[in-house]
């Protein structure tokens, strides 16, 4: 056996179709397609199209909904914070909030906040100043000697709308 000899099985690289190539191809003339009409033509926009009855998708009932008063947190475990500070990615004698987090590669996103959840142990004394902790997480914090501060973090929908509010009143003041 030669490196030129070598092949693949038979059937194993199917050439694709070459249409409206001619009558001895197979697949001459019409290509495939039929006669006339929308799906003859390129551009076809018929996917979902049941003849004018309703359609599959549109039959299905509605289901769940986007909460638009929901907040959106970054949640952080309690055994990442602490596989953090044993990697020295976060100073355990420093305050532990979300720009700390999101520096040390954790609590990404979270426009409205950071929540700690009480998953894995903490051995560490940590200082916690975030949006929000799950009743689990603040427990284990206080057993290993450490303080959680809960602050309000203003959601960033109703930091846009006061914006908008802000700018609209300077532009009213201006006219006035």
């Amino acid at each position: 056996m030669k490196l030129n000899e070598i092949s693949d099985n038979k059937g194993a690289r199917k050439a694709r179709m070459r249409v409206a190539r001619g009558i001895g191809s197979g697949k001459g003339k019409t290509a495939g397609r039929g006669q006339k009409g929308q799906t003859s033509r390129s551009g076809v926009s018929i996917n979902g199209f049941e003849g004018g009855q309703m359609p599959l998708h549109m039959r299905l009932p509605k289901r769940g909904f986007n909460n638009i008063f929901g907040k959106d947190f970054a949640e952080v475990n309690l055994g990442a914070i602490q596989k953090l500070i044993d990697a020295k990615k976060l100073d355990a004698g420093s305050t532990i909030d979300h720009a700390a987090l999101q520096a040390a590669g954790v609590g990404r996103g979270g426009k409205d906040g950071v929540r700690i959840l009480a998953k894995g142990t903490l051995t560490a004394k940590i200082n916690v100043v975030v949006a929000g902790a799950s009743a689990g997480a603040k427990a284990a914090i206080e057993a290993a000697g450490g303080t959680v501060e809960v602050i309000h973090v203003v959601p960033a929908a109703e930091k846009a709308a006061a914006k908008k509010g802000v700018a609209r009143a300077a532009r009213l003041a201006k006219k006035g």
